[in-house]
């Protein structure tokens, strides 16, 4: 037995053209990775011969395992079986396996068997059929100087149906896997830069079977550690240590672990510690809330929001002064101040936020540019107040500032409970 490569290979033009979002090599990777087959590439071509073939050289160089979906159809254009067979030098005949599963699949739907379909029956001599439960492509098994491809059918209910009963039990008897362990740590409100320089010494004490990557997104950094190794047990145990190191060094900027999304975490605190909250969202245009409302459960913390984006609404709904918008304006300190504390009022909650800003991409001026935004955040016995300078891009700037605004909430409640301690 030898360790394992793959190399996932997906055949098709409307991949390519962007016609068609590939989620089948996502999946695939996915699922090899629970076995201990790592994923050393993925590789897209067009539905033409000489593409194929020096994508099938190729991967036959780099790789033990190569897993090929797409271009199994019973059209001119699909190019996958006669490339194979040329690639491993052998003839296509009629399988008769192959022939009665497509003849059985035409029958039970009461179709006719074409000679075009037929030939979908028809595979290379020097490969294994593989069935297919779910269509009528059969798939294609071929080993070669240790080396193994599988051709799978595009269809993702069709592969994933392959994958799963036959070619993922069939590749762990031949080779040998290793446990690969996930553990991912999110962290917020810092840079990645700045977060690689604070847990620099931590990154250099990593022992050698255990990798980090650091995975930015929009105002947060996942730090995703993998570990291999053959027991599941010691490599968690081994990981959660580490975990807890590294909290010596960020812990106020980790929020959660693995799938913890920030408005859930930020729901279970205000949960836990039985407060309510409500939203002025300007700039946003509810954005925030919809955050909050998407966790089930929401309905017992979250009281209401509005969205006063004409001044007029400020001042007539929430009661912000005329006299603060006419001195400082909508964007600015002084009215999310108001903001936050009328609308905790206004709602009869214990925690008020708001927002407003210039999204963009127009409307900013020389002292207030575009992706200029303030934030709030007031609970009746504090009121703090963030100003953000973002981008020039609206969406992104709205979901910037709502993330920064549910990161305010999270240490704000954070401290809430330093000082109950």
């Amino acid at each position: 037995m030898s360790k394992s490569k793959a190399e996932i290979l997906t055949i098709g033009d409307e991949i390519l053209y962007g016609q068609l979002l590939d989620t089948n090599s996502q999946w695939m990777s996915a699922e090899l990775d629970k076995v201990g087959i790592k994923t050393i590439r993925k590789t897209t071509v067009s539905d033409s011969r000489e593409d194929i073939l020096t994508a099938l050289k190729e991967a036959e160089a780099r790789a033990d395992i190569v897993l090929i979906t797409g271009g199994l159809g019973p059209t001119n254009d699909d190019l996958t079986k006669p490339c194979l067979a040329e690639h491993f030098s052998c003839e296509i005949a009629m399988n008769e396996a192959a022939l009665q599963e497509v003849s059985s699949l035409f029958k039970s739907k009461g179709l006719e068997l074409t000679e075009v379909n037929k030939m979908q029956a028809a595979l290379p001599v020097c490969c294994d059929m593989i069935s297919n439960k779910l269509g009528s492509a059969p798939g294609m098994w071929f080993e070669r100087n240790g080396k193994v491809f599988v051709s799978m059918p595009g269809v993702p209910h069709e592969m994933k149906k392959m994958m799963v009963d036959t070619v993922i039990p069939q590749l762990q008897q031949i080779f040998q896997t290793d446990i690969i362990f996930h553990k991912i740590v999110k962290t917020i409100g810092i840079g990645e830069s700045w977060l690689a320089e604070m847990i620099r010494d931590w990154e250099n004490s990593l022992p050698s079977h255990i990798k980090l990557a650091y995975l930015p997104s929009m105002g947060q950094v996942k730090l995703r550690l993998t570990a291999i190794g053959d027991n599941i047990d010691e490599l968690i145990t081994e990981v959660d240590e580490l975990i807890e190191s590294l909290r010596t060094y960020v812990g106020k900027y980790i929020y959660g672990y693995d799938n913890d999304q920030i408005e859930e975490v930020v729901g279970k605190m205000l949960f836990d510690q039985s407060k309510t909250i409500a939203l002025a969202e300007s700039c946003t245009g509810g954005y925030v809330s919809h955050k909050i409302t998407r966790v089930a459960g929401s309905s017992e913390y979250y009281q209401g929001s509005v969205v006063p984006y004409h001044n007029s609404l400020k001042i007539n709904i929430l009661g912000v002064s005329e006299q603060t918008l006419l001195d400082h304006g909508a964007v600015s300190e002084q009215t999310v101040y108001e903001m936050a504390n009328l609308v905790r009022k206004k709602f009869n909650a214990d925690i008020g936020v708001a927002t407003s800003g210039i999204a963009g991409p127009g409307g900013g001026s020389p002292d207030k540019p575009v992706g200029t935004v303030w934030i709030a955040y007031a609970d009746g016995e504090q009121t703090i107040t963030r100003k953000l300078q973002l981008w020039k891009d609206r969406e992104i700037n709205i979901q910037a500032t709502a993330v920064a605004l549910l990161n305010l909430i999270r240490i704000s409640l954070s401290k809430s409970i330093e000082i109950k301690q």
